[in-house]
């Protein structure tokens, strides 16, 4: 009979296990530095990063604790899609069997409580960046990448907040939007909207300006709740999966994690 031993190491010349791993472990600076290159999910990050760079103390790893936190946004939110339906009829009553009669419910209460604490670790890595000045040249690119995924975090909890369409949602939404007529250009009491005239004609009003694009409509009704879900459920989350690739990406080409100062 043969041995374990044997059996895997003729499982490792194989050619299907070849296919799939390109490197042995490693176990020197040359094979570790192959693995981290071949590897889809590992390229992304330096070959080596400074002792410096990583400590907590020094990261306060905020950036790590965000990406976690979208995935465990992500895995729940794809399990309540298969519960909830964004419609007038159903959309509340989803929201209440999800606590109450679905299986695994409490994946509602990690999804909401993962949104809180990811505006949080949010917001403390940005600090984080400024207050070390890992803001500064090579890395101005990469901030003003953070400052989109920072706003593109923000609109997540914003259109996520009326999905439970209950009162609190709806009212919260009507306030929030009501930002939206004083969009420079774009919004009818805005600034800049006076002059956006063809004669005594507005170009933008009230039917067509910011809010009613983001609204679907000049109140909160069936159309917004469908608008807010496609924003939070897909186009959102696809455009920060998209620039977080980048921000790892970029981290690695300026050369790794900034050091202290």
């Amino acid at each position: 009979m043969p041995k374990t031993s044997d059996l895997m190491e003729s499982v490792k010349k194989s050619q299907i296990w070849k296919s799939i791993f390109r490197h042995d472990i490693p176990r020197d600076e040359r094979g570790r530095a192959q693995v981290v290159l071949t590897n889809v999910f590992l390229h992304l990050h330096p070959v080596r990063t400074p002792k410096s760079g990583i400590r907590v103390r020094y990261t306060w790893c905020m950036g790590g604790l965000t990406f976690f936190i979208f995935m465990v946004e992500v895995v729940t939110g794809i399990m309540l899609m298969f519960y909830y339906r964004p419609t007038l009829e159903y959309a509340y009553t989803d929201i209440i069997d999800l606590g109450e009669q679905v299986p695994l419910g409490i994946m509602r209460e990690i999804h909401r409580w993962g949104a809180h604490l990811m505006i949080i670790t949010v917001w403390l890595h940005m600090l984080r960046v400024f207050m070390t000045g890992s803001y500064k040249p090579p890395r101005e690119f990469n901030w003003a990448i953070g400052v989109i995924l920072l706003l593109l975090t923000l609109l997540l909890s914003f259109t996520g907040y009326l999905l439970p369409w209950d009162q609190l949602a709806i009212w919260a939404i009507t306030v929030g939007s009501n930002m939206a007529r004083a969009t420079p250009f774009l919004g009818h009491e805005g600034p800049g909207a006076s002059f956006l005239k063809i004669g005594e004609v507005a170009l933008v009003h009230a039917g067509d300006d910011a809010r009613f694009g983001l609204l679907a409509g000049r109140f909160v009704g069936e159309g917004t709740l469908l608008r807010f879900y496609v924003l939070h459920c897909l186009a959102i989350p696809f455009v920060a999966a998209i620039l977080m690739a980048v921000h790892f990406w970029r981290v690695r080409k300026d050369g790794g994690i900034s050091g202290p100062m």
